[in-house]
């Protein structure tokens, strides 16, 4: 048997070894710097590395490992984020020209409870510019690729977050996801990436997008690490309007709960059967429902209600005037500084009337009656988390807008929804595919606890992608 490398080992398994004092978190830092230095050419997934800025952090907690005075489970877990997070003194780009020299002065709420829990941050992680639109092949940040096909996307937005993680560049990432830009990658790169309950993490400074959409989320490779990153970051926050009150379970301690019983509706008709779906996809999420059978799981096929097929519309208004609203003045300092792909959606919310988007709430509104309905049936919902494996960069450049596929994750993002994305198998080319589990408001911790249940006793999370090994 091979000796496993450091970049290798999980979060979870990094933590424990940490606290053990069976492993440097010196030495595991040095490993993830030498890898990126490796890999990082071909794969483009930072924008800003921290290099020396992580080793006197991992230095630190080393230091603090060994008096037993330890700031929690991610203390000198090393690991990065995406571009748009707010970092104190280390420029925050958005993947945009416009950002390219902005340097916060105050950290987002997220990364100021990771560096609290001890964190060792790598650097920053590429995204689509401002979150939005398509890779771009030219300007200062390099298209990101996909560790398991170079010539393929990652996933967008947060593209860099998924490949890194992917690829072994950092134990463990954040994503903001608007529309799916969490879930979405994770399911092309293989790995668990999930999008919380709305108002359950603080997006105080996040670069916005679309304000009522916006969410922040988790990306690693298995759910164990990903209870233990939410676990950092969860609770209230004044400084962001959106965020709850409710109490913040130990997610982690939920992961060992059975499925015996749970009700489980999977939406054939609403995917396979009205989406362009790709054959791969649908084999795979065939397997993962007599998967999640087999866990004792009660899986019933059901039809969503009319209304839910409106919601590629509806999500199009609101993201792109919400988008516009926020970005305009942005767009109007240096506009041809801009990104082709970026303008168009934004552009799109002039055409709308404040009307349309009035409309266009209120339709949400009747969305999310319809599945609060349809969850008083359901634990859990199920359904692909993308319609195709990763595509190919050069078919990804040319789409534009808001695709109806896209409807899978961005369902979520209307209602508010816990919703994560898990690898559920690969393509006949050796790409990854995930699954999607969606739960109540707030009940988290059963998302948690059924996707863990999954992937232990499926076990693709385990696969790794060969790039550099």
């Amino acid at each position: 048997m091979t000796e496993t490398a450091l970049w290798e080992y999980s979060l979870t398994d990094l933590s424990r070894a940490f606290h053990a004092r069976e492993l440097s978190p010196v030495a595991v830092t040095e490993a993830y710097l030498q890898r990126i230095e490796v890999l990082e050419p071909r794969l483009h997934a930072f924008t800003t590395l921290t290099a020396d800025q992580a080793i006197r952090d991992a230095h630190a907690a080393e230091a603090r490992l060994a008096r037993d005075t330890s700031l929690g489970p991610l203390d000198g877990v090393p690991l990065a984020l995406k571009d748009v997070f707010d970092t104190a003194g280390l420029r925050t780009t958005a993947n945009s020209p416009l950002y390219a020299e902005r340097v916060p002065e105050v950290d987002a709420t997220v990364v100021a409870r990771l560096r609290a829990g001890g964190m060792v941050l790598l650097g920053k992680l590429a995204l689509y510019e401002f979150s939005l639109g398509v890779p771009e092949l030219v300007g200062p940040f390099p298209a990101v690729r996909n560790p398991w096909n170079l010539d393929h996307v990652p996933g967008g937005s947060s593209s860099g977050s998924a490949a890194a993680v992917a690829a072994g560049l950092c134990a463990g990432s954040f994503g903001s996801d608007t529309g799916g830009s969490v879930r979405g990658p994770a399911s092309y790169c293989g790995i668990v990436g999930f999008k919380p309950s709305a108002g359950l993490v603080s997006r105080f400074g996040v670069v916005p997008l679309a304000w009522t959409l916006d969410q922040v989320g988790p990306l690693a490779h298995s759910v164990e690490d990903v209870a233990l990153l939410l676990q950092a970051v969860a609770g209230y926050d004044a400084r962001d309007v959106a965020s709850v009150r409710v109490p913040v379970p130990n997610y982690r301690a939920a992961l060992g709960r059975s499925l015996k019983g749970l009700r489980i509706g999977a939406p054939v008709n609403f995917t396979v059967g009205h989406m362009d779906i790709h054959p791969e996809t649908t084999r795979v999420y065939a397997e993962a429902l007599e998967a999640l059978r087999a866990l004792g799981a009660i899986v019933e096929h059901c039809d969503l209600p009319e209304v839910i097929g409106l919601g590629t519309e509806i999500v199009s208004i609101i993201g792109s005037c919400e988008t516009l609203a926020m970005l305009e003045p942005v767009m109007q300092r240096r506009p041809e500084k801009l990104g082709h792909s970026f303008v168009n959606v934004p552009l799109a919310g002039a055409l709308y009337t404040a009307v349309d988007y009035i409309q266009a709430l209120r339709g949400r509104t009747l969305i999310c009656q319809a599945l609060a309905e349809a969850m008083q049936t359901y634990d859990l919902l199920v359904l692909p988390t993308t319609s195709s494996p990763a595509p190919a960069l050069a078919v990804e450049i040319t789409r534009s807008g808001w695709r109806p596929t896209t409807l899978l994750r961005r369902l979520f993002n209307l209602t508010g929804q816990p919703a994560i994305s898990v690898p559920a198998g690969f393509s006949s080319d050796g790409l990854p595919i995930g699954v999607q589990l969606a739960g109540r408001l707030f009940e988290d911790a059963t998302v948690l606890a059924a996707a863990h249940a999954f992937i232990e006793a499926t076990q693709w999370h385990h696969q790794r992608p060969q790039l550099g090994t």
